[in-house]
């Protein structure tokens, strides 16, 4: 999963260097309306689908594979059956709408830019559907103990949307070669070739799943009777989460109009962060949660809805203990990078766009990176929600959440435009943070205990270790240097190398001082990866990298798997059940920020 998402993400660092930086630039009047109409399928997915469907399926196939005779298949194909009809029609009905929604999201473009983003609509909303498809087809695949082929997709839509851009860019030419403030040039064809591209790349992530699932052995057969067919209890989760999901959006709304705002205001000042930067800000925040985190927690999540479905609370809880440790070892070191190494990273991942852009992106990303160890926990402690079918606990938890970051994005505009959109990110940080204790305290009316102490205690010896690694980043890259504004992708990547493998290696050598054990649960894959590509290699590069394996492997300390019995955690007994007493229990949680 991890390798999946890796190449994914290096393509998509091809990618978005051709989108912002050559094709439309980054703070510029299309690049903003693109951004906005190309976030739209994106966050109508995460509210009607990804969300939904994400907390609904596995849980729910992992439930009628253990209890139909027939492996759950008739369950699976009445399911499919209800996604294909209700994304089609929820796609149709969206696209028919595109101008309210662009309305809704960033009423106050400028009425030309305002135009194209409603053009773009009705070419991206498409992709509502094929993401969908991708949730629905990824997930049964994961249910069935098959990880990579999801995770190895989005690949496949990078590729697709390369290609497009480099089609573009040999017909039309580059932001550079027009004038960037003319609406005018964006007629038919040019808005087709980029905006339908960029669809065709999700349909292409989408469909290249049957394949995998026609070779595990499932086939479709379209069924429509859903009575008795446990499809009833599925709805009632979905419709806690979508509720939840639609009081997130009042977030994603407000953040997105206050972008635009800023952008207005800046009046085409390229150091005014708008929509398009804070998306280039959020690619950076959200790297270190789609590389790591989702890989570790898509895998523990199929087996804490098995562990549930059976009511194994300890095999859940010790889940949930593993899975905060081994995540925390890796967000703690990767916000602390990424925090100090902003600049030089947003400089490689938009390599096309201005210093100043740069330094705009930067600003936003180091304000969310603040509050990315609280994303790690959540993603964890949602799936255990998620696990016992608990959307509605989410639901009331969302709320207050949700309101912190609305009044903080709110607040934001009292700042100066260059400033606002990096108080949005701050707000975010926050809203996690602040979230945090909520989602995590709250799952001791499933769990007596959820192991508080011994995630306390990793989390502060995580601390003592990123604090000297972040001093002496922050004081190489100073004497380094990044001030000027000819700083080159090349030189950027090499001082991201330098301070990076400084900052890891002080990090890693003070958590085996501190006999953080969980480093091994990363480090033993990680060993066993290197060792086997080693192996394939003839001569002494192979040599060294099977010996560079082993060493990572070595990281391995006490045993942490994933059906270790927390610290603490008596025998289980009859009280031991979802409306048991409250148990000791510390840690964070959080929300996602938009």
């Amino acid at each position: 999963m991890f390798s999946g998402t890796l190449v994914s993400r290096l393509l998509g660092m091809v990618r978005d260097p051709l989108l912002v930086g050559a094709a439309i630039g980054i703070n510029y009047g299309a690049a903003n309306a693109f951004a906005v109409a190309n976030r739209l399928p994106n966050m109508i997915y995460m509210l009607v689908a990804g969300g939904v469907l994400n907390a609904v399926l596995v849980p729910q196939i992992v439930r009628a594979i253990k209890q139909h005779d027939d492996g759950g298949q008739a369950y699976v194909n009445r399911l499919v059956t209800v996604a294909i009809l209700g994304l089609g029609a929820l796609t149709a009905l969206l696209a028919a709408g595109s101008a309210v929604l662009v309305t809704i999201f960033a009423r106050d473009l400028p009425p030309q830019w305002y135009d194209l983003a409603v053009t773009f609509g009705y070419w991206c909303i498409p992709q509502v559907f094929f993401y969908g498809m991708y949730t629905v087809l990824g997930q049964i695949l994961n249910a069935r103990g098959i990880f990579g082929p999801y995770m190895w997709a989005p690949a496949l839509n990078n590729v697709v949307a390369i290609a497009g851009l480099g089609v573009y860019l040999g017909v039309f030419g580059g932001v550079n070669a027009v004038d960037p403030g003319d609406a005018s040039i964006w007629t038919t064809h040019r808005t087709m070739l980029l905006a339908g591209t960029a669809t065709l790349g999700v349909a292409a992530q989408a469909l290249v799943l049957v394949v995998p699932l026609v070779r595990s052995g499932f086939r479709y057969r379209p069924r429509l009777d859903l009575r008795g067919s446990g499809l009833g209890r599925a709805s009632k989760v979905a419709t806690w989460v979508f509720a939840a999901l639609a009081v997130g959006m009042i977030s994603t709304v407000v953040i997105s109009n206050v972008a635009a705002r800023a952008s207005r205001l800046g009046q085409g000042d390229l150091s005014v962060a708008g929509n398009s930067a804070y998306n280039a800000a959020y690619l950076v925040y959200s790297l270190p949660t789609s590389l790591v985190v989702v890989s570790l927690v898509t895998a523990l999540f199929t087996r804490m809805a098995g562990s549930a479905a059976t009511d194994d609370l300890r095999a859940v809880r010790a889940d949930l203990s593993l899975g905060l440790r081994t995540v925390g070892v890796f967000t703690v070191l990767a916000s602390a990078v990424l925090m100090v190494l902003a600049l030089p990273v947003v400089r490689v991942v938009a390599a096309t766009v201005s210093y100043v852009e740069a330094q705009s992106i930067a600003r936003v990303a180091v304000a969310m990176l603040a509050g990315l160890v609280g994303v790690g926990v959540f993603t964890v402690v949602q799936r255990v929600y998620y696990a016992f079918e608990d959307a509605r606990a989410l639901f009331f938890l969302q709320l207050p959440i949700t309101a912190t970051l609305v009044v903080g994005a709110l607040v934001s505009q009292l700042l100066p435009p260059r400033w606002t959109v990096v108080g949005v990110g701050v707000a975010m940080a926050v809203s996690n943070i602040g979230g945090a204790g909520l989602t995590y305290l709250g799952l001791r009316r499933h769990l007596r205990s959820v192991d508080g102490a011994r995630v306390l205690r990793t989390h502060l010896r995580l601390g003592m270790a990123v604090v000297p690694a972040t001093a002496l980043g922050w004081g190489l890259l100073r004497l380094l240097g990044t001030g000027s504004a000819d700083l080159s992708v090349i030189g950027a990547l090499w001082r991201i190398l330098v301070v990076g493998a400084l900052m890891v290696a002080v990090y890693v050598a003070l958590l085996r001082a501190l006999h953080v054990d969980e480093l091994g649960v990363l480090a033993r894959p990680v060993g066993r990866m290197v060792a086997m590509l080693g192996r394939r290699v003839p001569g002494p590069v192979g040599t060294l990298l099977v010996r560079a394996g082993a060493a990572t492997a070595g990281l391995v300390g006490a045993d942490n798997r994933p059906d270790n019995r927390p610290d603490g955690d008596g025998p289980a007994g009859p009280d031991d059940g979802p409306g048991g007493p409250p148990g000791a229990g510390d840690g964070r949680g959080n929300p996602p920020g938009a």
